[in-house]
């Protein structure tokens, strides 16, 4: 009898964990809805660096950097366990490390911006910036003209995975010179331009051919890749 109880009890344990971890994460827009909702009980956490969050942050966010460990249980004793906290960074890198972090502290009620700021400032919600809006559209369309295909690399100083992509195009620049011609757009400088073009993930890589897009890719692109992409488009 004992050995049986203990069976249904690894059961029910197995069966809990499971559906935790396959419940799906919330949308952007039940994100957005949430924390409307919330109103004056949210508590905005911008996990990236203080010179991020100085140029750019959502409204009523206070900077609270992933990477400042060592005033981490500091700055949680500010925040309330009872009120709903909302997490965001530049994609979901830095954000769901906070989160975790946060659960493991006692937090219940952590939500974490699903896209990030990428996509935040892409679909053309608001930011409290110290940077202006940047490069007009008439401005980047200018950059475009070329009697070569134009690669251009939408990404951040201060994105992983941008740093990841920024030598593979670097190199594709020198050995395809008289081919391809590379702008290089830094999204948070740009704010407009990246609402305008719908650009919601940092690197994104947009290739264009006289004034016409015909490739697009989010992400941490292979070289080979890129490279049939440019050779199909020739």
């Amino acid at each position: 009898m004992k050995n049986r109880a203990l069976s249904l009890l690894s059961l029910l344990l197995f069966v809990t964990i499971n559906l935790n971890a396959q419940t799906p994460a919330l949308t952007f827009d039940a994100f957005e809805a949430k924390l409307q909702q919330a109103g004056s009980r949210a508590q905005i956490l911008d996990a990236r660096s203080e010179e991020e969050y100085t140029q750019n942050h959502l409204k009523g966010a206070v900077s609270f950097s992933v990477a400042d460990q060592a005033n981490f249980a500091k700055k949680t004793k500010k925040l309330d366990k009872n009120s709903p906290v909302f997490i965001y960074s530049i994609g979901n890198g830095r954000s769901g490390q906070l989160v975790k972090q946060l659960r493991e502290n006692g937090f219940a009620d952590v939500t974490e911006l699903p896209g990030g700021l990428s996509k935040w400032i892409g679909s053309g919600r608001p930011v409290e910036s110290t940077v202006g809006a940047g490069l007009s559209l008439n401005d980047y369309q200018a950059k475009l003209k070329s009697d070569k295909l134009v690669l251009v690399d939408f990404g951040s100083r201060y994105c992983g995975s941008c740093k990841k992509l920024a030598p593979i195009v670097d190199e594709l620049e020198k050995e395809l010179t008289s081919t391809i011609k590379v702008v290089r757009i830094e999204a948070y400088e740009n704010k407009a331009l990246v609402k305008e073009l719908g650009i919601t993930s940092l690197p994104t890589l947009v290739l264009y051919k006289g004034d016409k897009e015909v490739w697009k890719k989010a992400g941490v692109t292979p070289k080979a890749e890129i490279q049939a992409n440019i050779a199909e488009s020739l």
